[in-house]
């Protein structure tokens, strides 16, 4: 098996100094999108990318798209999914092979002509007053530009400037929402009753790792994540197949919850959901109930982790992950037709060939969050608000997966934090995707934007990031053009650019 790499070692390059009119760190679809955009517009761009690949989780696995309301995604985000469509013959595509979203947002990349620099790691930014005048990766590369986009899942460069951001959950009091801060809901949930004791009904015994005797103070904000996990590429046509191994350091006392649930009488028709069907004989695998592919609790400190710390989180995951899969569909104490349903699937040979099949790609639902003169929250999703400076809609649910897990009043385990509420389709602010007034002026974040966690639950789909990129990109240009702070870009001029590249900024029921 390759070694599966998020923190690689840097790219071992010349140490130099680049110009450029547009620095994007993040090389994600949201980037590549604002690449393209810059383009258009005459703008030379760098682009720097932490992995070693283009279009982030679009082409990291994530290939049954997450779209909300398709009506409502317009300009160059639509038109990747026509580009990957032309690619099977069709007029547009939205359940892809990873391969071929790949060599969309590589297409694309080269089609703008950006400078593109891989396994780049942000060291530092050199900042004059409230401008950012450069970043220096790890590996040596300085980029000097006139504007910078933080495209990044994790807001590494916004933080890096200064920026104010945000981790974890707000309290329901400080937006005035209803859904944010701890949550138990019955999605996701363990429907049967599982003891959370290390031997089973002996709470003598302790507790099994990431569960917390303490029950949740419902709407009360904290620093805990929605989970991660991978969006595997699986195929059941066995000559691309791979059979299921265990991970190194396997150990299958981490599945006692799966195995006591799937004792406890966890249906087939529940524990084989979720293998999602893709092109090319392959499926796309999400978590699925009360123990699946998240690993619930083992990311909280990503987003603030260096990149050696956040290797060491994504190597547990994998672990986590892969022993899953390896015990659904081998162990002997899953049911025979469980089993036989994981063992007819596994990784194929054709996908992610640096890393034999597994996803470069670990999905990072929640990092650091912009707060900036306009949040974005429960009460824009539900048009209880509405913003009057949209640079693009979103439309999908409120989604929250699991954060934890807790010992309920029976002495039964529970997970606490998944959340899925279905929103109306809501504009998104310009504010929302620059720094408030009196922190950096030229910069745009198109992705870990200002949002409270529950409305980021709606808007963290690769189809919203690819429309906010090319927003982001569009205002830059302006600004650029106009030599006026990213907070002075008026929306008077910047709307009908938006409109003239395809972007859908007002939902019109009638008309969808």
């Amino acid at each position: 098996m390759s070694e599966l790499y998020y923190y690689r070692a840097p790219e071992s390059i010349e140490p130099r100094t680049l110009e450029a009119d547009i620095c994007i760190y993040g090389g994600t679809s949201a980037g590549v999108i604002a690449a393209v955009t810059a383009a258009k517009q005459g703008k030379s761009c760098v682009i720097l990318e932490t992995t070693a690949h283009l279009g982030g989780l679009t082409a990291g696995g994530l290939s049954e798209t997450d779209f909300g309301k398709q009506s409502a995604i317009g300009g160059l985000s639509r038109e990747f999914y026509r580009r990957v469509g032309r690619e099977y013959g069709i007029e547009e595509e939205w359940h892809f092979e990873p391969k071929v979203a790949e060599k969309v947002m590589n297409d694309l990349a080269r089609e703008s002509g950006s400078q593109v620099f891989k396994r780049q790691y942000l060291q530092s930014v050199a900042m004059d007053g409230q401008i950012i005048k450069s970043l220096t990766t790890q590996s040596g590369l300085t980029v000097k530009a006139r504007a910078f986009l933080d495209c990044s899942y994790e807001g590494d460069l916004m933080a890096a400037a200064g920026c104010s951001f945000h981790v974890g959950r707000e309290g329901n009091q400080v937006y005035g929402e209803t859904i944010n801060g701890a949550q138990v809901h019955h999605t996701h949930q363990f429907d049967l009753d599982v003891s959370p004791y290390v031997i089973a009904d002996d709470p003598e015994s302790g507790l099994l790792p990431s569960i917390e005797a303490q029950r949740p103070q419902i709407g009360v904000g904290d620093k805990r994540l929605q989970a991660y996990n991978f969006r595997l590429c699986l195929t059941n046509v066995p000559e691309n197949r791979q059979e299921w191994t265990a991970p190194e350091g396997y150990n299958r006392a981490d599945y006692i919850l799966l195995e006591r649930y799937l004792l406890a009488g966890w249906p087939r028709s529940e524990a084989c959901k979720k293998f999602d069907p893709l092109r090319g004989g392959k499926c796309d695998k999400n978590n699925h109930g009360a123990v699946s592919t998240d690993y619930i609790g083992g990311n909280w400190d990503f987003p603030l982790a260096d990149f050696a710390r956040r290797e060491e989180i994504f190597q547990a995951h994998v672990k986590w992950q892969k022993g899953l899969m390896y015990f659904m569909a081998t162990d002997e104490a899953v049911p025979r037709e469980i089993r036989e349903h994981y063992s007819s699937w596994g990784l194929t040979r054709d996908e992610f060939l640096d890393c034999d099949g597994w996803s470069h790609a670990i999905y990072v639902r929640e990092g650091r969050r912009l707060v900036a003169d306009y949040v974005v929250d429960e009460n824009d999703c539900q048009n209880r608000k509405v913003c009057k400076d949209s640079i693009g809609l979103g439309s999908y649910n409120m989604d929250s997966h699991n954060c934890t897990r807790f010992v309920d009043e029976r002495g039964f385990v529970r997970n606490e934090g998944d959340v899925q509420k279905p929103p109306n389709p809501y504009p998104i602010s310009y504010r929302a995707i620059v720094p408030k007034r009196g922190e950096a002026k030229n910069l745009w974040v198109p992705v870990p934007c200002s949002t409270s966690h529950i409305a980021f639950g709606s808007l963290r789909m690769e189809p919203v990031w690819m429309i906010l990129g090319q927003s982001a990109a569009i205002a830059t240009c302006l600004a650029l053009d106009s030599k006026i702070a990213a907070q002075d870009v008026d929306y008077a001029k910047l709307k009908p650019q938006l409109e003239a590249a395809g972007q859908i900024l007002v939902w019109k029921p009638e008309s969808h």
